[in-house]
C-alpha cells in the first residue's frame, strides 16, 4: 500500500480517468464519429480562444495585404512550439479551443487549430488538406494570398507555389491515396 501512497496524487488521479476512458472507449468512439463532410464544423475561427490569439498574432498596426504573410508564419510557429504531439488512447475530436487550452493534439488537430487562425486572420481560402496513403495519414494547410498557394507544413517548411496542381503533386496526392480538403465553410474530396 505504501507504494500507492508514494505515488504523486496527479499521477494517480490522471490514471485513474484513463482507466475510466478505457472502459467506456468504445462508448466514447461510437459517440465522437463525423463524417468526413462534417469535418468543418472543427474549423472554428471565430471561437473565443481562436480570436484572441489571433488578436495577439495581429498586434497593433496589422493590415491585411501588409501583414497577412508575416502573420500566417507566426501563427503555423505559435501551433509548432506550443502544442505538443499526443496519441490519445480514444479516437476523438478536439476543438481548436481545446487545443490551444491543453497545448495538446495530433497533427489534424494542430492543423485545424491553424487554419482556424488565418481564417480570423482574414483568409477565407485557408484549407485543411489531408491525405491518406495506405496507414499514412499526413495533414497540411494552405492558403492563396497575392497569386500564390503557400503551403504550411507543421514540422517543414513554408513554400509558395503558382498552382494548386503543383502543390498536389508535391504532396503525392494520386489515385493510390484518399486526399480531401476541409475548412469551416466547405469540404471537398480531392
Amino acid at each position: 500500500m505504501d507504494s500507492i501512497r508514494d505515488t504523486d496524487f496527479k499521477e494517480r488521479l490522471n490514471q485513474l480517468y484513463l482507466a475510466v476512458i478505457f472502459r467506456y472507449r468504445y462508448y466514447i468512439e461510437e459517440k465522437e464519429n463525423l463524417s468526413v463532410a462534417e469535418l468543418p464544423k472543427l474549423v472554428t475561427p471565430n471561437s473565443p480562444m481562436v480570436s484572441k490569439l489571433a488578436e495577439e498574432i495581429k498586434g497593433e498596426e496589422y493590415l491585411y495585404e501588409a501583414n497577412f504573410y508575416d502573420a500566417s508564419i507566426k501563427a503555423r510557429d505559435f501551433v509548432r512550439e506550443n502544442v505538443e504531439d499526443v496519441l490519445l488512447p480514444v479516437q476523438f475530436w478536439i476543438l481548436p479551443d481545446e487545443t490551444i487550452r491543453f497545448g495538446l493534439g495530433d497533427n489534424i488537430d494542430k492543423n485545424i487549430l491553424l487554419c482556424s487562425l488565418l481564417i480570423r486572420l482574414g483568409n477565407p481560402s485557408a484549407k485543411v488538406l489531408i491525405n491518406i496513403r495506405e496507414d499514412t495519414r499526413n495533414a497540411y494547410v494552405y492558403y492563396e494570398f497575392n497569386s500564390n498557394i503557400y503551403l504550411l507544413e507543421m514540422e517543414g517548411e513554408v513554400v509558395a507555389m503558382q498552382t494548386k496542381e503543383e502543390m498536389i503533386r508535391r504532396l503525392g496526392v494520386n489515385d493510390e491515396s484518399t486526399a480531401y480538403e476541409f475548412n469551416d465553410k466547405m469540404f471537398l474530396d480531392l
